[in-house]
């Protein structure tokens, strides 16, 4: 058996400790077997970056690394997780409206760049703003700002949330909100230097929005067609290059089915097969890719892999984002969404669907909701208090085995197919791989059971040394170690990155 070589004793003990008659689990890599192309991994400014923007330089920076940096330490650590992407919250105006918003909770308030006297002020979400800077200084180069509720000067009620699930927007306001867009897209550049490549109008359409719980609107599907239309007309006569990201969809079922909301679902054929009434595929600024939410579709995990090969088959090539997770719900007894987990079990269930969702659903795209939470649920990649001028960081190994995938998995990555040279029998073994543009290649291997297990990676023009592991495991995150040959020792409850420099000859 090969030995782990590098500065980490840990991982040397793990390996030493191994029994040496245990067979090792061998997996071939198939680099001419390709299948989707990776866009980006993102996560959201909702809700506290409003706040923790304004925080004291040490505080924020700290946060900002962990989410954006690829830098690495003297050693070899990595400083972040090298998220690609950001989602941007583009607001309703629900935090200029204090109590009188009726969302009970000011730190799910949002400001609006648009002001109750139909002027726009655009020192508003300063914080937000710090943040959109501080990512594309650390190499972020795709940004995403997205609306929950239209903005407040245009919506039926004067509020940020809706009246018994109907729609707060008439379609008499489509244009307006269509200019307000625009208007952000153009203010936030000129604020920034930073362009939004992507919009998202409308988020979880399907649901009602009505509770005062945050900022929200439905749509059924004729809806989202009118409001898409206004905007991809205003986009084109202003000549931005910004693409509009559709439909959001509350979970993933919408895509393909009517489910309990047929005015609602069947996103997919209804807004991208050209028969379609609400057909919006020819629309020059509508983005080709489907986007929706993975929320209550992740258990037990034969439905998960129903419901992806269900989506998989409907998309008929049109590539799919799932643009928004955090573990809600208590998901079939696996995994209850309440009270913060900043350990390893909450991380590998997030690692499995992660990997769930890129090798059956074939997302080209993996988006965390809140990057940073005050709140007692996991939902958040960080945890800090709930203040809104100084307080305490807490970073999860759900942020570290996100980063097994983001950091290493780059935009215009290519995933290769992962084949079993045994069958096999656990569940607890995931192991997916990605051909990077500068042809590295990234092996994600998910370790869920309570042993150490052995892999062996092979594949043709797959060279035998030069190989780089990073693992998350309750000893650390990301942590940096030299492989030597093609077998490994992927720790107990870890999530391990192999990455090397293929032989572009051998190919």
């Amino acid at each position: 058996m090969k030995k782990i070589t590098g500065a980490l004793l840990g991982c040397m003990v793990l390996q030493q400790g191994m029994s040496q008659h245990q067979p090792p689990i061998r997996v071939n890599i198939d680099l001419a077997a390709k299948a989707q192309t990776i866009h980006n991994f993102a996560a959201s400014d909702a809700w506290s970056c409003q706040f923790t923007g304004t925080w004291p330089d040490n505080k924020r920076n700290q946060l900002a690394d962990w989410l954006f940096s690829r830098d690495t330490t003297a050693d070899g650590q990595p400083k972040g997780i090298g998220l690609s992407m950001w989602r941007f919250n583009i607001g309703a105006g629900s935090a200029g409206q204090g109590d009188s918003s009726g969302i009970r909770d000011e730190w799910r308030r949002a400001d609006c760049f648009l002001g109750a006297d139909n002027h726009y002020d655009w020192q508003k979400a300063a914080g937000q703003i710090w943040f959109l800077n501080a990512a594309k200084a650390r190499g972020v180069q795709q940004f995403l700002g997205f609306l929950n509720s239209p903005p407040v000067a245009f919506t039926r009620n004067g509020k940020a949330f809706a009246d018994k699930g109907q729609c707060n927007l008439s379609p008499e306001q489509y244009p307006a909100v269509a200019g307000f867009l625009k208007d952000v897209v153009l203010g936030v550049k000129r604020l920034t230097g930073i362009t939004f490549g992507f919009v998202s109008p409308v988020n979880e359409p399907q649901w009602d929005w009505s509770d005062g719980g945050q900022e929200g609107c439905p749509y059924n599907n004729e809806q989202i067609y009118g409001l898409v239309k206004a905007i991809d007309q205003t986009f084109g006569r202003h000549q931005l290059p910004t693409r509009i990201l559709i439909p959001e969809a509350g979970k993933l079922n919408y895509l393909y089915a009517g489910e309990d909301k047929p005015a609602k679902g069947t996103q997919t054929a209804a807004f991208f097969d050209p028969h379609s009434p609400a057909y919006l595929g020819n629309c020059a600024h509508v983005y080709k890719a489907v986007a929706g939410h993975s929320y209550f579709t992740t258990s037990p995990q034969d439905t998960a892999m129903a419901i992806r090969k269900r989506l998989h088959a409907a998309l008929k090539g049109i590539p799919f984002w799932q643009s928004e997770y955090c573990i809600l719900g208590d998901n079939a007894g696996e995994m209850n969404g309440s009270k913060v987990d900043l350990g390893m079990d909450a991380a590998l269930y997030v690692a499995r669907v992660v990997h769930t969702d890129l090798t059956v659903a074939n997302a080209a795209s993996w988006q965390w909701w809140l990057a940073i939470s005050p709140y007692d649920y996991k939902d958040g990649l960080i945890y800090i208090d709930k203040n809104k001028t100084d307080g305490q960081i807490h970073d999860t190994k759900m942020l570290w085995v996100l980063g097994n995938y983001s950091r290493f998995i780059r935009p215009g990555a290519q995933r290769v197919a992962v084949q079993w040279k045994e069958e096999n029998t656990t569940r607890d073994i995931l192991v997916s791989a990605y051909r990077n543009k500068d042809n590295t290649l990234a092996v994600v291997i998910v370790n869920s059971s309570a042993a150490d297990v052995t892999i062996e990676v092979d594949g043709k023009g797959i060279p035998r040394g030069n190989r780089r592991s990073y693992t998350t495991s309750d000893k650390g995150n990301l942590l940096p170690a030299n492989v030597n040959g093609r077998t490994l020792v992927a720790p107990a409850r870890s999530v391990v990155t192999i990455t090397q420099q293929l032989n572009i000859h051998k190919q």
